[in-house]
């Protein structure tokens, strides 16, 4: 399964970077987020590991396993049956304009059901992050 969302943001890519790659802080700006703490690395980071907890999903703990500073990162959880990758891309798009990206992909045996029980959950939480950190950005923009 795979689930996939964008949003332009008008702010710049670096800017954006450092609000989106502070995990520990993303329960500030998105309801999909009640608790994300660092449980090894110093930050988005090869090999960093962060534990998140999210409103009607198990708490899971995802795993750094790719990144480009400044442009993506991607991360990977387990549950039983089911590895989840997420994929964090960020383009500057001109001045002061970036898109982010976000895709989440769901493989294993009991892929398929999971992303018929929770798909719909998955693209809500895609697009209120993808909002939050809109808000979050600009307010940050403007000020």
């Amino acid at each position: 399964m795979n689930f996939v969302d964008s949003v332009l943001i008008s702010a710049p890519a670096g800017d954006v970077w450092r609000v989106f790659t502070d995990v520990e802080r993303w329960p500030d700006w998105t309801p999909t987020v009640r608790r994300a703490a660092l449980v090894e690395g110093a930050g988005v980071e090869p090999g960093a590991r962060v534990r998140m907890r999210q409103p009607r999903l198990p708490t899971m703990t995802w795993a750094v396993t790719a990144l480009e500073p400044g442009v993506s990162w991607t991360w990977e959880a387990r549950s039983p049956g089911v590895r989840t990758v997420a994929r964090h891309t960020l383009t500057p798009q001109g001045p002061g304009e970036t898109l982010v990206e976000q895709e989440i992909e769901q493989t294993g045996p009991l892929a398929a059901v999971a992303g018929r029980l929770t798909g719909g959950l998955t693209r809500r939480y895609l697009a209120q992050e993808g909002a939050g950190l809109k808000a979050r950005c600009e307010a940050a923009a403007r000020a």
